[in-house]
């Protein structure tokens, strides 16, 4: 495993880091979940990527008990705020902010996480009050950088310019967490320019397009019983990732991998840390099998010849 900064702070992440979302603490069974926690810090992976959404509090929850045992030094873990917790409490609010932190570290068993990020924009606080709130966080202790995932380019900057400029010494963001994929590459028009020249860096979810580039779905085939599209809740979310048209073209990438000596996993997360400024890529793993073969993408290096062709094979669903 190699490791990575986080933008411009302290933080040395694993190149591939372990995710929460839909898997630990509600979606499989904790045996299995426990399996996948230790064998990602056996290959290496340091990163552990959370968010009180997350089964309202189970993911958090599942990790405070597997990780107790763990030196709090040995690993980087980041939690988020933002989505509904009950009826009233949502948002990134001063109150609601101060309030979900404090339900995060009880949750988590820990006194801070390394990253404290916010799950989305809020348009109905001032950003002002957003950043102050989580420079406070910051000055207690409780987190040691800050984070947003999914903020537009103009928000973005806004928060650049009040942390740069303003009077009060508020703490600047370090992280970005997008959606980003071979099949998804939005953020390369504005968001990772602006983030690589103010100190941020990213750590990308979805990097494996819901499952779709791990081609476990073929064109014209029912999705495996097991499988995120075969389920009719987290199907629906799946979006054209379904359509047969994207799964004909990923099953072009399959000679690519197979010629590179790569999974068609492994092609996938390498090509996203083929960009410099993504630091880690969030995997979310429900066996330890997969954490192995995810894990191996890290340090691969993908040639210009290489990623021309990827971009060729997939240029008609771009």
């Amino acid at each position: 495993m190699e490791y990575r900064q986080l933008g411009s702070s302290d933080l040395r992440v694993s190149e591939i880091s372990l995710g929460s979302w839909l898997t630990y603490g509600v979606g499989i069974e904790r045996e299995q979940a426990e399996t996948c926690v230790r064998r990602a810090f056996e290959v290496g992976i340091n990163f552990i990527d959370t968010a009180n959404a997350y089964g309202r509090g189970a993911a958090e929850s599942f990790l405070g008990e597997v990780l107790a045992g763990v030196d709090r030094a040995s690993y980087v873990l980041a939690t988020k705020v933002f989505f509904p917790m009950s009826r009233s409490d949502r948002g990134l609010s001063a109150a609601q902010i101060r309030k979900q932190c404090d339900a995060s570290l009880q949750r988590l068993r820990t006194d801070h996480v390394d990253l404290y990020q916010c799950h989305r924009y809020d348009k109905s606080t001032p950003l002002e009050e957003t950043m102050a709130a989580l420079t406070e966080v910051v000055r207690q202790g409780k987190a040691r950088y800050i984070g947003f995932s999914e903020w537009s380019p103009a928000q973005i900057q806004s928060a650049i310019d009040l942390s740069s400029s303003g009077p009060d010494g508020l703490v600047p963001f370090v992280s970005s967490q997008p959606q980003y994929s071979m099949l998804w590459r939005r953020p390369e028009e504005a968001v990772i320019p602006l983030c690589a020249a103010n100190g941020i860096g990213q750590i990308v979810w979805s990097p494996l397009g819901q499952g779709v580039l791990t081609g476990k779905y073929r064109p014209g085939s029912t999705p495996p019983p097991d499988s995120r599209a075969a389920s009719e809740s987290m199907g629906q979310m799946m979006g054209n990732l379904r359509d047969d048209k994207v799964l004909a073209a990923v099953d072009g990438l399959r000679p690519l991998a197979r010629g590179a000596g790569l999974s068609m996993a492994q092609l996938a997360l390498a090509w996203v840390l083929r960009e410099p400024n993504v630091a880690s890529a969030i995997i979310g793993a429900t066996r330890p099998e997969q954490v192995e073969d995810n894990a191996a993408a890290s340090g691969v290096t993908l040639d210009a010849d290489l990623l021309a062709a990827v971009d060729d094979v997939l240029a008609p669903v771009l």
